[in-house]
């Protein structure tokens, strides 16, 4: 089993407007682990072999705006591991990241760190709302996940981003 990024994600921290993603290229093949129900598929993914692609100003659009070159978020999966509902096409995985923003190759700044349940239901936190969508017969759906971001200890992105703060993520994705 494999799951494939696709184009049309999003990402939104705080009170900001969201980012527009395209996260087209990334996934990774899952391993299926043993399951005690048969409609329900344990799967789990590799952090080495599992890939995200950056935010850059090719990937990304902020405000319609490309962002601005020099600038990138690399993300890097620690966790992927969750079940698939055969029967409902309900997805339910739990996912832990660090994502690393630059500009250039000089100015990086601390990870922040990622971590929630994407799954295909409704998702409300106190700032954000989303609501994916199940398995299709095709293989696509639509992960939503809300998490708070703590604080990384630098005071400018600390300050920047309000953190702690609330972040959603919206990821389209195919399922085969």
């Amino acid at each position: 089993m494999q799951l494939k990024s696709l184009e049309g994600c999003r990402l939104k921290i705080g009170k900001y407007p969201a980012f527009n993603y395209n996260a087209y290229g990334g996934g990774g093949k899952a391993t299926l682990l043993p399951n005690q129900k048969n409609n329900l598929l344990h799967i789990s993914f590799s952090s080495k072999t599992f890939s995200i692609p950056p935010l850059t100003s090719k990937t990304t659009r902020f405000l319609s705006l490309p962002l601005p070159p020099g600038f990138m978020i690399e993300m890097s999966m620690d966790h992927l591991e969750g079940t698939i509902n055969q029967n409902s096409g309900e997805v339910l995985l739990n996912f832990e990241s660090k994502f690393l923003f630059s500009i250039g190759v000089i100015l990086k700044f601390p990870e922040l760190i990622v971590k929630t349940h994407l799954k295909t239901g409704k998702v409300k936190g106190k700032l954000h709302e989303g609501e994916g969508l199940i398995l299709q017969n095709d293989g696509t759906t639509k992960l939503v996940g809300i998490a708070i971001i703590p604080k990384t200890g630098n005071k400018i992105l600390d300050t920047f981003l309000s953190l702690p703060n609330e972040a959603l993520a919206e990821l389209k994705c195919e399922i085969k």
